[in-house]
């Protein structure tokens, strides 16, 4: 069971018409995801990387009554009867998901509305205070979190790519044609602090409380692996040599039988294709590779005389700057690649607007200080750091956020996807999956060993 002791962390307040706005858009996007999904089919195919659709939705709600509405303003549990037994992530195990007796698409529809509505209406004129400012947040980000997984679910399932209305940009995958972006940057050595401090609007708790580490001076690739780099891995018969893979990468290789990336073929011309939601498309050479485990990341890494970056490294050539002689890193880290501005289309490849990803050197205004590209969007990165706890770490008010998971051996993910929200993403956020996953939206970037 969830906690029920409202103890929320210190958060900055903010406005109540920003609280609103942000609610109210993740419901639209959620539903937009989603309502073609609940007229093909409410519960969807058993499978362990995917939750029934109606379960998926119910719990969503669930979620925003369990935290704001009960747990902020300690209303009676009157929004839907047996809300708690029936989609509550903590208590109901993945597979009993299917078995659970949920109520119809319009019972769960319009328990989604009443609880929105109440947040709604409970929110005052002008600022809110500290506590909804965190618990709003909390929910809304945690709706963004699952509007990510249901694209990645249509995905593996083969549907079509949802309808969310035009892109802010005149782009949509493959219509950024900036080709590639060899080379490395040399990123000086020197103390960082690593994780996220209370400047932020809202930050959760496996990025705090921030440490001090020492990071020694290393070079990183300017852009993610490509899909190109990836098909000459693939062309040395790179799935074929155990001596590239770990004895888990290898036995995770045996069993799922690769011998590409999850979504490549040869077409009929011979020509490699990725499957992109329900079509299949030449391979785009220059955009990042993408849906592979941490296992093919490792073994490509290997097979390249490469290596991944640690989570600190990673945050060092997103946040930092040089000093004016390069030889050091100048005081300070930037929430951003860029700087403190918020995310635009014109800088990172965010919000699911572009339906996919862009080639790697798109987006130069999104560069890093040190002159590292898109490491925000496009795709999640995998780091060589295991998923774990800072020193001082204690679980915020959703308590099974991260602690459970931190003795899984889960890898850490850095900088976001094409479907991430903006709101969501910053440069210490942190993102984490068991190294076989390869359903998500994940690629990464690499170093010079």
């Amino acid at each position: 069971m969830l906690s029920t002791t409202l103890t929320t962390p210190p958060t900055p307040p903010r406005a109540a018409d920003d609280l609103a706005a942000m609610l109210i858009d993740a419901r639209q996007r959620s539903l937009a995801l989603m309502r073609d999904i609940l007229d093909a089919r409410e519960l969807g195919p058993r499978l362990a990387i995917v939750n029934p659709p109606l379960w998926e939705l119910g719990h969503l709600g669930f979620f925003h009554d369990y935290f704001a509405l009960r747990g902020l303003y300690a209303l009676p549990d009157y929004q839907l009867a047996d809300a708690d037994r029936l989609f509550d992530s903590s208590s109901i195990a993945h597979d009993d998901r299917w078995a659970l007796p949920l109520p119809s698409r319009e019972t769960t529809l319009d328990y989604l509305a009443r609880v929105e509505q109440a947040m709604l209406e409970r929110l005052p004129v002008g600022e809110a205070s500290a506590a909804q400012s965190y618990v709003y947040q909390l929910t809304t980000l945690h709706e963004d979190m699952h509007g990510e997984a249901f694209l990645y679910t249509r995905q593996t399932l083969g549907d079509p790519p949802p309808a969310l209305g035009e892109p802010t940009l005149d782009q949509r995958p493959g219509e950024v044609a900036a080709g590639p972006l060899p080379g490395d940057v040399a990123i000086p050595g020197g103390r960082h602090l690593l994780g996220s401090d209370d400047s932020l609007p809202f930050r959760f708790d496996n990025e705090k409380p921030p440490m001090t580490v020492e990071v020694a001076p290393f070079q990183i690739a300017r852009a993610p692996v490509t899909n190109a780099e990836f098909a000459a891995f693939v062309a040395d018969d790179g799935y074929e040599r155990h001596e590239l893979w770990s004895e888990a990468g290898w036995k995770w290789r045996e069993q799922q039988q690769l011998e590409a990336p999850i979504y490549w073929r040869r077409g009929a011309t011979g020509d490699l294709e990725e499957r992109h939601f329900d079509l299949w498309l030449p391979l785009a050479p220059h955009q990042p590779v993408a849906h592979v485990s941490w296992h093919e990341a490792e073994a490509w890494c290997q097979w390249a005389g490469r290596r991944l970056p640690t989570e600190a490294e990673w945050e060092v050539a997103a946040s930092r700057e040089p000093t004016d002689e390069g030889t050091s890193l100048a005081p300070g880290k930037r929430r951003y690649p860029w700087g403190e501005a918020p995310p635009d289309a014109r800088r990172a490849n965010l919000d699911a607007w572009r339906l996919g990803r862009v080639d790697v050197a798109a987006l130069a205004e999104g560069d890093s200080a040190f002159g590292c590209r898109q490491m925000l969007g496009n795709v999640w990165e995998w780091t060589a750091s295991t998923f774990g706890p800072f020193p001082g770490f204690s679980p915020d008010l959703y308590r099974d956020y991260s602690a459970p998971w931190f003795p899984e051996g889960r890898r850490v993910q850095r900088g976001g996807a094409w479907a991430t929200r903006s709101r969501l993403i910053h440069n210490g956020y942190r993102n984490f999956f068991m190294p076989d996953r390869n359903d998500t939206l994940a690629g990464f970037r690499t170093c010079a060993c």
